[in-house]
């Protein structure tokens, strides 16, 4: 099959999983299905910092959370070595649950192979790939998720925060970052952020 075939089909199919997320997300007045929103963001902020990506990592940006929904936070101790054990079982998961679909639309071993390395955040800062998934990471962060963030934590962990995301990115995602349609009030939190790193 053809590969714009293939990643179409796989688009298709990621998105008829992240359809049936319970949770939702009120965007442009219209309710979406929360990982839903959130993967075509993926692709769409990935277009715009990496016009040239590889088929393997336009695959990665499209799942990075596919059917996240089905491991529940709360199911892992509410603490730093709870949430730590958590992200890892979602790693593991995204990429199994990746590898299944990618199978049935026909990819090459080699192909489901590095869209679970990337997945699974393998060599970040080592990795070009791994590293611009990141950066597309916490860009979409900041874009769509940071201001509601901000409002419900104290000042203090949002700064945490920040400082925490400003350091996993590469400089040509940092100064995509201070492009971002932020408003005054965030933008003064990134600046206060940054400043003291």
């Amino acid at each position: 099959m053809a590969t714009a075939h293939n990643i179409k089909r796989a688009f298709q199919l990621f998105d008829n999983a992240n359809r049936e997320d319970p949770n939702t997300e009120v965007f442009e007045g219209k309710t979406h299905a929360k990982e839903l929103l959130y993967a075509q963001r993926m692709t769409e902020r990935l277009s715009i910092f990496a016009p040239d990506a590889s088929e393997a990592l336009q695959l990665t940006a499209r799942c990075q959370h596919i059917c996240r929904w089905e491991i529940a936070r709360d199911t892992y101790d509410m603490n730093r070595e709870g949430y730590l054990r958590w992200r890892q079982a979602l790693k593991k998961f995204h990429a199994a649950k990746a590898a299944s679909i990618l199978e049935k639309v026909g990819y090459s071993k080699e192909v489901i192979n590095q869209v679970q390395f990337l997945l699974e955040k393998k060599h970040l800062k080592k990795n070009e790939e791994t590293q611009t998934l990141e950066d597309v990471i916490c860009l979409v962060f900041l874009e769509y998720y940071f201001e509601p963030f901000a409002a419900k934590h104290p000042e203090e962990k949002t700064i945490a925060i920040l400082r925490k995301t400003w350091r996993k990115m590469s400089d040509k995602g940092q100064t995509a970052a201070l492009k971002l349609p932020l408003s005054e009030s965030a933008l003064q939190l990134v600046s206060r952020a940054i400043n003291a790193l």
